[in-house]
């Protein structure tokens, strides 16, 4: 039976809540939320409603106390991070409260415009000319320009433009500056030059120069941003952009979010990178600001 995701009690560390993907851990943590207080009737004794809830509440920190033992034993076998290969139990999540838009983020797909990253608490604004992701093996792309067209490179289907969100887990690095710098080199190479299964959709690489880069706000936090011109030996190129900033849920790990647009007339309008980024916001908080370039806003 599959674990849906969600906060669930920490293997690892039992008075924490750790976010299930629905396939593995993540880095995100989180102290759970104090538990609602039961009142104490006033008189001479209990009455027999109070003395039922009473029973009850011991009930449930009885057995919420016997599930964490044994998750806590199962978990660690003396390598690596307790818990870390240990799925929550489906049938007793240590917290049954739906995460809050405070601290977790929640679906709001019914909202046409928006699109929803949940693991990482942001949504981003769904632009006139681009849909969610259909048919994308990718599971890091948000958004994509709808259809797709025959590679002019190998075999194969191309898109003009993508939208990816993901959290940096594999890195030691706490610079979003140092991150985005990093990443756009891979990212271009993912794009344009040799895809995750050893095509080469557009030949490869020719050449690729630095358009901009700097500070950013997004969501509220302060990021950065590197975006690169490539050209190719098959097509026009395209444009890709790195941008790295501190999430605003769980333990705040650094979201990487990619664009890869193509060039030409085809492509989507370059400034879409810049409405999109505005665009971005925690979910829950559709207030809070964004910008790009000098346009910097708090950060932590």
């Amino acid at each position: 039976m599959t674990t849906p995701p969600g906060w669930y009690r920490d293997p690892s560390a039992p008075h924490t809540e750790r976010w299930w993907d629905g396939t593995a851990w993540t880095e995100h943590r989180r102290y759970p939320e104090a538990p609602p207080t039961v009142p104490v009737p006033v008189g001479d004794g209990p009455t027999g409603r109070a003395k039922a809830v009473a029973l009850t509440t011991a009930a449930t920190v009885l057995v919420a106390a016997i599930v964490t033992g044994a998750v806590v034993l199962s978990g660690d076998d003396g390598d690596g991070d307790p818990g870390a290969r240990t799925a929550p139990t489906p049938t007793a999540p240590a917290s049954a409260s739906s995460p809050s838009p405070e601290s977790a983020p929640e679906p709001s797909e019914a909202d046409p415009g928006v699109v929803v990253d949940e693991l990482n608490g942001i949504t981003l604004p769904l632009l006139d000319g681009w849909a969610r992701p259909e048919n994308v093996s990718d599971t890091d792309v948000v958004m994509t320009t709808p259809g797709t067209y025959d590679c002019p490179g190998d075999d194969g289907l191309c898109r003009h433009g993508t939208v990816s969100s993901r959290t940096v887990t594999a890195n030691d690095e706490k610079s979003p500056e140092a991150l985005a710098k990093g990443d756009i080199s891979e990212a271009a190479d993912l794009a344009y030059d040799r895809n995750r299964v050893e095509q080469r959709p557009f030949h490869g690489i020719t050449s690729h120069r630095l358009v901009e880069q700097g500070p950013v706000a997004v969501a509220g936090r302060t990021g950065y941003f590197v975006r690169w011109r490539v050209r190719t030996e098959a097509g026009p190129g395209g444009y890709v952009q790195s941008m790295a900033f501190p999430s605003s849920v769980g333990s705040e790990s650094l979201v990487m979010v990619r664009y890869v647009f193509d060039a030409g007339e085809d492509g989507p309008p370059l400034a879409d990178m810049d409405r999109i980024t505005e665009g971005i916001r925690p979910v829950g908080d559709a207030d809070t600001g964004g910008g790009v370039g000098s346009s910097i806003g708090p950060s932590r």
